[in-house]
């Protein structure tokens, strides 16, 4: 309905509105992708020496004054084309009226065609700047991924979690890249990254918990509305301890090591089953983010103790 509106119907965009409408596009995914990858990178990035066998330890400093920006930057923008392809489709539209109706297109503050043109100025300014970054390729990966999600709809099967996944993958190789100062990861590098891409596909539909009302309004098959919101609450809970005792071990480190990321993981699984609520399941999503960041923390603990899988 939206695309069809007049132009002295259409919302006026300004130069500066501009910053309010990206950070409105990505609010919702700030925590989900851009954190949570940056934080891989930062963390995988100082330790370095067990992820790539051509790089020294990168300090602290160099990392937080040269390096974060870049990585934020690059998740940021990537992210911001992903949610414009995503949030200017008719059915996301009536989805977020239902889970998210603060975004700009449900508020009014832009139309569905406003969008399109400006994703069609902003692929080519993010490219660039990704090529100028060294993670051009990776970056075209992730825009055919954004297009097999949204515009061929599988991001409405059960294909959607696999996807995600991959992007997951893309997103964290190219910030760990940026972090190493373009140096390629060993072997023991790329089975991490690919384990966490596996912690993603099978845990990721936490985040889904929370919106099944609008993923049902759209006709999305998410794992909870396919497999039942009880059994998809069992598998996280299950998933996430499994990771957890698989992650540890992989960089050889005590096992008292496992106190955090077991610890989280249980947090994670008595928030799942302690209320059934849009809230509460939110609660549990940002649990399981910060149970996410207990395993990202394992190979800086392994570079520091001298325990890896080498």
């Amino acid at each position: 309905m939206y695309a069809t509106q007049s132009k002295a119907q259409q919302p006026r965009l300004h130069a500066g509105n501009v910053p309010s409408l990206v950070w409105c596009f990505t609010e919702s995914n700030v925590p989900t992708f851009v954190l949570p990858n940056t934080i891989f990178g930062v963390l995988a990035g100082l330790a370095g020496v067990v992820l790539a066998s051509r790089t020294s330890p990168t300090s602290l400093k160099v990392m937080l004054l040269f390096r974060l920006p870049f990585i934020i930057r690059f998740n940021w923008v990537t992210v911001f084309i992903f949610d414009l392809a995503n949030q200017r489709l008719p059915e996301s539209v009536q989805e977020d009226k239902i889970n998210k109706p603060w975004r700009p297109i449900p508020t009014g503050r832009i139309t569905g065609d406003q969008t399109r043109q400006l994703l069609l100025a902003a692929i080519p300014l993010t490219l660039t700047l990704n090529y100028w970054l060294g993670v051009g390729q990776k970056s075209c990966l992730i825009l055919l991924i954004t297009w097999l999600y949204n515009d061929l709809k599988g991001g409405d099967g059960l294909l959607r979690d696999a996807l995600i996944a991959i992007a997951y993958g893309l997103f964290n190789r190219a910030s760990l890249f940026i972090a190493l100062g373009g140096c390629a990861l060993d072997l023991q590098g790329y089975i991490w990254v690919a384990i966490i891409s596996g912690v993603i596909r099978t845990t990721m539909q936490i985040q889904d918990l929370k919106d099944q009302q609008g993923d049902r309004s759209r006709g999305r098959l998410s794992m909870p509305l396919w497999l039942g919101d009880t059994v998809s609450r069992r598998l996280i809970a299950l998933f996430t301890l499994a990771w957890s005792l698989v992650c540890v071990p992989f960089w050889k480190l005590p096992p008292w090591g496992l106190f955090a990321p077991l610890g989280m993981a249980v947090c994670v699984g008595l928030q799942l089953f302690s209320q059934r609520s849009a809230a509460a399941d939110a609660l549990a999503w940002r649990l399981w983010c910060l149970w996410l960041v207990t395993l990202y923390l394992l190979p800086l603990w392994a570079s520091w103790s001298g325990h890896s899988s080498r």
